[in-house]
């Protein structure tokens, strides 16, 4: 059986929907792209590229 990592941007109020920018995804109105932008650092920038440059499959469903 293989391992399933979950790599998820989610905010503590349960905001998942565009993390990366302002014009990333506005369905329903959302106005707060880009959310994730003003608390990321230096650790959290290793941490994802980490993850992200190792293989991976991916699981969709």
């Amino acid at each position: 059986m293989r391992k399933v990592t979950v790599l998820e941007h989610i905010s503590l109020d349960g905001v998942i929907q565009a993390p990366g920018g302002p014009e990333e995804d506005t369905s329903g109105g959302f106005g707060f792209g880009g959310w994730i932008a003003p608390y990321s650092d230096p650790i959290l920038g290793t941490a994802l590229r980490t993850q992200m440059n190792m293989p991976f499959d991916l699981l969709y469903g």
